[in-house]
């Protein structure tokens, strides 16, 4: 199978054209590439295919084999990928999720994508459809009991469910120990991806995620969006911020117009390769 590993951020996945290649069992095949030392590395595997609703379709596999809704990093790279290995030669684009259709602008310089805005819709916000089990509905600053420590959660799905938490220190938490009791918690039926934010200022935002089915990722798009959406409906920040991920910035901004949450950020290629599935 021919590969190309991108990453947004350091938010890395194995990408395969599907035009080209087929991949008769995804989820194995995520598992298998997703290994350090013994598969190439990744946060997951995503897959570019035809759409009959729109340009191109993307599936996307968790690192433990479980399908994703949807992936901001990824996405970004699915758009980068198409433009850059003559899938098509439009700067706008519709990619088939999931979550729905997204819409996606393409920044080129020297023949290459190095930034794309996507459109990434209207926040969920109801709890039935995050879902979340909640006692009000948006979930903002309600208390839950978390591995013995009561909290405050902000809940808010962007194709795929996500909780944020508001701390005064993230740096020293350890995601690794902490991570599977937020996202395995009873009250999330589908799981959980899970923000922790240390908001700096009206404008700029810390962020770390621990994503459901891959553990802790140096970035997280939906994440990013989600907890961007958090901050504004719990007064903090204003509608145009930046989010300061471990693998680097993202652009947020929750239109006030449409109501839609657009993202901007790179896309970057790491190689190409090809891998045995069977051995």
């Amino acid at each position: 199978m021919k590969f190309t590993k991108m990453h947004g951020l350091g938010n890395d996945y194995v990408y395969v054209n599907c035009f080209t290649e087929e991949v008769n069992d995804p989820e194995s095949a995520a598992i298998k590439v997703s290994r350090p030392h013994f598969g190439i590395g990744s946060d997951g595997l995503i897959l570019i295919k035809p759409s009959k609703v729109a340009d191109f379709e993307m599936a996307m596999y968790n690192a433990d084999g479980s399908r994703g809704e949807m992936c901001g990093n990824g996405i970004r790279c699915v758009a980068k990928y198409v433009y850059d290995y003559h899938l098509t030669d439009k700067t706008d684009i519709s990619v088939e999720t999931l979550a729905g259709i997204k819409y996606l602008h393409l920044t080129v310089e020297g023949g290459k994508v190095t930034k794309v805005r996507v459109d990434m819709g209207k926040p969920v916000l109801k709890a039935e459809d995050i879902p979340v089990t909640a006692s009000f509905s948006p979930v903002i600053g309600e208390d839950i009991t978390v591995n013995g420590e009561n909290k405050k959660m902000t809940c808010v799905s962007m194709g795929n469910p996500h909780a944020i938490f508001f701390e005064d220190d993230i740096k020293s938490l350890d995601l690794e120990k902490i991570g599977p009791f937020y996202e395995n918690h009873e009250r999330f039926p589908n799981r959980i991806n899970t923000e922790f934010i240390k908001v700096i200022d009206r404008n700029n935002i810390d962020m770390r995620v621990w994503e459901r089915g891959s553990g802790e990722t140096l970035a997280c798009g939906t994440g990013a969006c989600a907890s961007a959406v958090a901050c504004i409906l719990n007064s903090l920040t204003d509608r145009k911020l930046i989010v300061h991920l471990l693998g680097g910035d993202l652009e947020i901004e929750w239109n006030e117009d449409d109501g839609h949450v657009y993202m901007t950020g790179p896309a970057s290629v790491v190689f190409d390769g090809e891998i045995n599935l069977d051995e």
